[in-house]
């Protein structure tokens, strides 16, 4: 079964309450329309209804009335959320008239709200956001998850079917997306992290390569040092992943080399999760895969966050958006694991 088919009918046989809080924009309410058709999750539209009905008449979208929709006026409603933001804030000086006029007037919280209070699973956002303001929302509400500091993101390849590498034609690059120059520490978490996606998304069972120019002592570099205080890290707070490094890339996934550079190594020569040593590295090999090899990319998928969160680019596609939409509710699913 291909990835997408197989999370869609996880998706479908745990249905959870996804809040949308573009509700207008008529590539978000038609991969509502979409999403509401085929069972997959249970969709929550924040704004006015007549705006978000008059919209959903003109694109011919009759799914649209079996969502539930939120309307950021309604007294009762913006006063709930209003509470939990000041008290969230409050340290950093949000009172309730800020706060009440923050519900009101910005979705991206209001989503964010509903989740931190128990009444939603997760969050798509971004297709009229910038990428800073979806992770501001996030961050100041649902935080990161207990005990992670930084929030990564994940991109699951998907190789052609002729490719030897990875498991059922994937691998999983991380991070590609968020921390720059990540510390031991933070590698560490982004590893442990990426190991969930690989389980709750890919499906497969995480192999984690911690990847860098060299393999087992083969360079000497603070830079290995780095990868290497990581995988110790990684060992301690993550004892039953299997992952091993430092490790070249060739090392990790072809089996002849991995058995020649790192003899006795349980992820060498088969890893399909490849953790990269800062962002320039994990950005550029992604594309470069994407491209050269014809893979698809589904991705990012941010992970850390204290609930499932993920955002889209401005250009998405309606199919992008359903596709993120799928992602995300499986997100969901693996945190509560269903």
């Amino acid at each position: 079964m291909k990835l997408f088919e197989r999370l869609a009918q996880k998706a479908a046989d745990h249905p959870q309450k996804l809040v949308l809080p573009e509700s207008t924009e008529p590539r978000t309410l038609q991969a509502a329309d979409q999403i509401i058709e085929r069972g997959l999750a249970h969709v929550v539209l924040l704004g006015h209804r007549h705006e978000i009905e008059a919209k959903a008449e003109e694109l011919g979208l009759g799914n649209i009335r079996h969502a539930h929709i939120h309307d950021p006026e309604d007294t009762e409603f913006t006063e709930k959320y209003a509470e939990l933001l000041a008290e969230l804030r409050k340290r950093k000086g949000v009172t309730i008239e800020m706060a009440r006029q923050i519900v009101k007037t910005d979705p991206l919280y209001l989503g964010c709200l509903m989740i931190k209070a128990g009444h939603a699973d997760c969050m798509v956002a971004g297709a009229l956001s910038p990428t800073a303001n979806v992770l501001r929302a996030a961050f100041q509400v649902l935080k990161t998850k207990p005990g992670i500091k930084v929030v990564s993101g994940a991109f699951i390849m998907l190789l052609p079917e002729d490719c030897p590498y990875g498991d059922d034609n994937m691998l999983v690059f991380a991070d590609c997306a968020v921390v720059p120059d990540p510390t031991s520490e933070e590698l560490a978490q982004i590893a442990i992290e990426t190991a969930r996606t690989t389980r709750n998304i890919a499906g497969l069972d995480p192999v984690v390569a911690m990847l860098s120019f060299s393999t087992y002592g083969s360079a000497e570099h603070e830079k290995v040092d780095k990868v290497r205080k990581a995988v110790e890290l990684v060992h301690e707070q993550a004892p039953e992943l299997v992952v091993d490094g430092e490790m070249q890339s060739d090392a990790a996934i072809v089996p002849a080399i991995g058995s020649k550079k790192a003899p006795g190594s349980n992820v060498a020569g088969r890893a399909n999760t490849l953790i990269f040593p800062n962002l320039e590295v994990g950005n550029i090999a992604y594309k470069l895969v994407q491209r050269l090899a014809g893979a698809g990319a589904v991705g990012p998928v941010l992970q850390g966050l204290g609930a499932p969160v993920n955002d889209l680019s401005r250009g998405a596609t309606v199919e992008d958006i359903v596709n993120t939409i799928i992602v995300t509710c499986n997100q969901a699913i693996g945190e509560k694991n269903l």
